[in-house]
């Protein structure tokens, strides 16, 4: 199965993910233009070779261009072919943009370059004297896939499979990248470590690195305060009324502005005195009845 694209959006820009592609590129492209003979000599010099770092071979007495410990990073922008420059790229450009969205631009720089120190660390611990150079991304941009694993295992991914005819699915990256490292622990168990070919086991540690370091490194959901809708603060609350009823004044009426006339207002029983009499409301008179009351007609509906 061949990746195509993820349906997984982001909310920053892949900058550190297309300047390593960038520069995978130009040193490729740099590399095409050597003869042969200087196309080798680049490969054991910047390679990473374990018997140089764990001390059991050297260069001779001028050594080599660069320190062994340079080439575990040196290595890492370093390929053997178009078609592993083109697999190490797609596989980046696919996952790495939503992990590098998790993470930030500086985090996830670090975070590649660790899982690609381990992936060679896995590569050359079972045979510390092997002088055959790794080169490659391969190693950190399987940490890639497994920090995606772990954080995004649903998402769906758009693969190609070439079954005589190529068919196109879309299947959730939990099943994608299960298949590629179960793949990768199979093949490594069968290959022959000594000699040269893919190195299976840079893939596998690296891919181990990925999902032990990302909960290390990720932000603490840098989008999720972003996208938070605005609550605004609870408005103050108005000081609670006295209970009971407030006291009227005893005056019972109070002169108008025009004139002298008095409005009457009735005073509550609790404060009227005990000798004082209600003051009724006058009420409207009551309609007329009989003859002179009015008749109202209806109107039937035809």
């Amino acid at each position: 199965m061949i990746p195509i694209r993820d349906y997984n959006p982001t909310t920053r820009q892949p900058y550190v993910t297309v300047l390593l592609i960038i520069t995978c590129v130009l040193v490729f492209l740099w590399q095409m233009s050597l003869d042969p003979r200087s196309g080798q000599l680049v490969v054991h010099q910047f390679g990473f070779i374990p018997a140089l770092l764990f001390g059991s071979a050297t260069f001779g007495a001028d050594g080599g261009l660069v320190p062994p410990w340079v080439t575990l990073f040196s290595s890492m922008f370093l390929h053997g072919g178009f078609m592993h420059l083109a697999g190490n790229m797609l596989y980046l450009w696919i996952f790495g943009n939503n992990i590098e969205d998790v993470m930030g631009h500086g985090r996830y720089l670090v975070f590649y370059l660790v899982c690609g120190l381990a992936a060679a660390m896995a590569q050359a611990l079972p045979d510390m004297g092997s002088t055959v150079p790794m080169i490659g991304a391969s190693g950190a941009i399987s940490g890639v896939l497994g920090a995606y694993l772990l954080l995004f295992p649903k998402a769906q991914v758009q693969v190609v499979i070439p079954i005589g005819f190529f068919m196109m699915r879309k299947i959730p990256a939990g099943w994608l990248l299960g298949i590629w490292i179960a793949f990768q622990v199979f093949s490594g168990i069968a290959s022959d470590m000594s000699g040269g070919g893919v190195a299976w086991w840079a893939h596998v540690g690296g891919f181990v690195a990925g999902m032990a370091l990302v909960h290390l490194f990720r932000q603490k959901d840098p989008a999720a305060a972003a996208l938070e809708p605005y609550t605004p603060p609870a408005p103050a609350r108005a000081p609670s009324r006295p209970t009971g009823r407030s006291r009227i004044p005893d005056s019972r009426s109070e002169a108008t502005s025009d004139g002298g006339q008095a409005s009457r207002r009735e005073t509550p029983a609790a404060s009227r005195p005990a000798d004082q009499k209600p003051v009724r409301k006058s009420e409207p008179p009551p309609l007329p009845r009989g003859p002179d009351r009015p008749t109202v007609q209806r109107r039937r509906d035809p």
